[in-house]
């Protein structure tokens, strides 16, 4: 499946993404503040794109202008979205295009996916105390906080954290959607 924006195509990543996942990927600003470890190598990137993002659900966030991933996001259940009827979103960008409101615009329409095409009722979110643009980015879309969670082991990074969850209702997201983007967050 595909999915389109204004500036964006989600995609499902493909093996030949290899490069250009490991070009933004591989940056250590990027993943571990989300709790994963830089890429290493194209390889590297190609075993992920294997194993983690063809995953159903997840999509390459990729720019019309040139086609190419600058990063991902996706609707995954684990242990926050344990119903059959909610997923939990996860996107990260590459640090060229920070700053952007790209991930708001994909996430925007996977937030629309879930809702409309999938029928889920509830799509949590999740950031990790120091996350910023993460948690600026859930604010902006509507999700509204939940829980925190402290002493959460993060395995990749071999540390202990403290989460924060978001979480948007079908009934929240209608509201947002009619109103547009929330600006008092």
């Amino acid at each position: 499946m595909m999915l389109q924006t204004p500036r964006l195509i989600l995609r499902p990543w493909r093996e030949d993404d290899a490069e250009n996942l490991y070009t933004y990927a591989r940056d250590p600003q990027v993943g571990p503040p989300a709790g994963w470890l830089p890429h290493t190598s194209a390889e590297n990137s190609r075993e992920i794109i294997r194993t983690v993002l063809s995953a159903p659900e997840t999509y390459a966030v990729c720019r019309k202008a040139d086609g190419g991933p600058i990063g991902s996001i996706g609707l995954h259940r684990n242990d926050l979205a344990e119903q059959e009827d909610e997923y939990e979103l996860g996107y990260w960008i590459g640090r060229p295009f920070w700053g952007q409101g790209l991930i708001p615009e994909a996430s925007r329409e996977l937030l629309r996916h879930a809702f409309e095409d999938l029928g889920m009722r509830r799509i949590w979110c999740g950031h990790y105390d120091g996350n910023i643009k993460s948690r600026r980015v859930q604010e902006k879309l509507g999700f509204v906080y939940h829980h925190t969670t402290p002493g959460i082991e993060v395995k990749q990074m071999n540390e202990i954290r403290t989460g924060h969850v978001m979480l948007m209702t079908r009934e929240t997201w209608e509201k947002v959607r009619e109103n547009g983007e929330r600006t008092d967050a």
